[in-house]
């Protein structure tokens, strides 16, 4: 078989390790796996390069992705759908392996129903919010770096006697927020999934210092709201643009908190963006080996036939779910955050 692989959507830590997982497998049982350049764009206009022994070594540490990204979307795109059945005719593939977060799924799982194309999904995120997966490779790595930061932004503050807000990615959940915030110890954590006022941040910053407590770091999603006792809600955004999905452009959230929580507390408050440096640099070791088990996994799914499928972690087994099912976003379970409020205020 002829198998293309392509990787969608934004860059994550662990997208060559999949690659090469993924090409490794069908290389052993004498296919023929291709790279397709720039997501779904590689698809369409075939961009491909060969994914042979030499293409895939050496990948595995590497972040980023030697495929390129991009957003690419054929339902969207100008004769997009004519030009993956042109493709198909002219130079076809047996089945192609997509990489990509919830939005590269739902691409994937209509190409699937609508042009009867065999396609296998990997899920791959920082935010970790695919649903059907309880985790997807690139998170780990993230809360990671998010960690390391809060754990030299916590020496800075309590030198100054400050309070920091850290604002990080995530999207529309609080994954990273919550899990990295446990990490590094952080004293208040608001994510999109539950509400917190910044009254009642503002409060919880007040007790810690009554009880001796001279500094905060509070971790904030970029798609939290900012929320008031009086009912007001605020979508901080970055800007009024949308990305090449159509979702708008988060970010600020962090100034617009630090700047209530100042006004109301009177400490002085800075504010770390942590930004892309969660998505890039080298995986970590718990990244390499899952997106190599998801990448082994989606080339015996395409080797057996089983495509219009998504890989999936479900504990500590590696199966796959039908696409159909990955459907919305997968919201974080709010037990984590109580675990953290034993450490607030």
């Amino acid at each position: 078989m002829r198998v293309g692989i392509l990787t969608a959507g934004g860059d994550c830590p662990g997208l060559n390790a999949v690659i090469r997982a993924a090409a490794r497998r069908l290389l052993a049982h004498r296919h023929e796996p291709v790279g397709l350049r720039r997501g779904y764009r590689g698809l369409a206009e075939r961009d491909h390069l060969p994914l042979d022994q030499k293409g895939v070594s050496g990948i595995l540490p590497l972040g980023g992705t030697i495929l390129s990204t991009s957003n690419y979307n054929p339902f969207r795109e100008p004769d997009g759908l004519e030009k993956v059945r042109a493709a198909q005719a002219a130079d076809p593939l047996d089945a192609v392996i997509a990489i990509g977060g919830e939005h590269t799924m739902m691409i994937t799982r209509r190409l699937s129903e609508e042009l009867e194309l065999p396609v296998i999904g990997v899920p791959k995120t920082i935010d970790n919010d695919v649903v059907g997966t309880d985790y997807t490779f690139g998170f780990d790595t993230a809360v990671q770096t998010v960690t390391s930061a809060l754990d030299r932004l916590h020496t800075t503050a309590q030198s100054h006697d400050r309070v920091m807000v850290v604002e990080v990615m995530g999207r529309n959940t609080g994954w990273i927020a919550v899990f990295a915030g446990i990490a590094g110890g952080a004293d208040g954590i608001v994510i999109p999934e539950l509400e917190l006022t910044v009254e009642e941040i503002a409060a919880a910053i007040q007790r810690r210092h009554e009880r001796g407590k001279d500094f905060s770091i509070i971790v904030v999603a970029e798609g939290a709201q900012l929320a008031f006792e009086s009912g007001e809600r605020r979508e901080i955004r970055a800007s009024e643009d949308v990305d090449g999905y159509g979702y708008p452009r988060l970010g600020g959230i962090g100034v617009a908190l630090a700047a209530e929580i100042e006004a109301r507390t009177g400490y002085e408050t800075r504010v770390t963006t942590l930004g892309h440096v969660q998505r890039g640099g080298t995986p970590t070791a718990t990244d390499r080996i899952l997106a190599t088990q998801y990448g082994v996994h989606a080339a015996d799914l395409v080797m057996a036939g089983e495509t219009g499928r998504m890989v999936a972690l479900r504990g500590t087994e590696m199966t796959s779910i039908p696409l159909e099912e990955v459907d919305g976003i997968k919201t974080v379970d709010l037990r984590y955050l109580e675990i953290a409020r034993t450490f607030f205020g």
